[in-house]
């Protein structure tokens, strides 16, 4: 399914990002998408992202909407005629805006489940939390730093960057087939997050981790960035 480049601004995108083994990931990946291995372990992880002035590539700002929302990724790799791609796997996505439920399939990619966010942020601190309509819940509050998570397997924050800048591709399910978006942004800057408390309901269902098997690895701040998504030829 092709949708319109779609313009807009990041005006706050939080990386929260997890470790697990591959194991589990296989688990709950359709084909043809395999783990994206880095050090032996899965990255997995959810994108919190307060998006404003989204239109279609070509409108006026002022038919732009602004919306919180919030992606379960999974890093993956896949072949592709031949070549081995690297993105993101999107099981679910979850949303603040109505609208997006109802058209989502026809503006961005995957099932929409319409969310309540409550997003409190002060000065460089943030707390974010949502509960949606299946009861998936995320919770997050962190503050902005200068160091990097010194215990990460990315070891840098330029390592991580370069991991999460490189698997700007993701693919959503659409019955049968997967739909896949392109992330260009004007610039890629990101930041450090020191995290106090984290919790996913997703990635805390030990029917698909078990207790122990999946553990908080870093977490990265994005502000404030001109973007397009570009959608990319379906995979059946």
């Amino acid at each position: 399914m092709k949708i319109p480049t779609i313009k807009g601004i990041i005006e706050r995108r939080i990386l929260v990002n997890f470790i697990t083994e591959p194991e589990y990931v296989k688990k709950i990946l359709p084909k043809p998408f395999k783990p994206k291995i880095f050090h032996g372990k899965s990255i997995v992880g959810i994108c919190l992202i307060r998006l404003k002035n989204i239109r279609p590539k070509g409108f006026p700002d002022f038919l732009g909407v602004r919306s919180e929302n919030a992606a379960h990724r999974i890093a993956v790799e896949w072949n592709e005629n031949g070549q081995i791609k690297q993105g993101v796997f999107i099981p679910r996505r979850d949303t603040s805006l109505k609208l997006n439920t109802l058209v989502g399939r026809r503006i961005f990619p995957g099932k929409h489940h319409l969310a309540k966010f409550n997003v409190i942020e002060n000065n460089n601190d943030y707390h974010i939390d949502f509960t949606s309509t299946d009861n998936t819940t995320i919770e997050i509050d962190a503050s902005l730093t200068d160091k990097f998570n010194e215990d990460s397997i990315f070891k840098t924050l330029e390592n991580a960057s370069r991991f999460f800048e490189n698997g700007s591709v993701g693919y959503s399910p659409n019955g049968k087939h997967f739909d896949g978006l392109k992330l260009e942004t004007h610039k890629w800057e990101v930041k450090p997050l020191k995290v106090k408390n984290v919790k996913s309901s997703f990635f805390e269902d030990k029917n698909i981790f078990p207790e122990g098997t999946i553990q908080f690895d870093n977490a990265l701040l994005m502000e404030n960035i001109g973007h397009e998504w570009k959608s990319l030829d379906t995979i059946k």
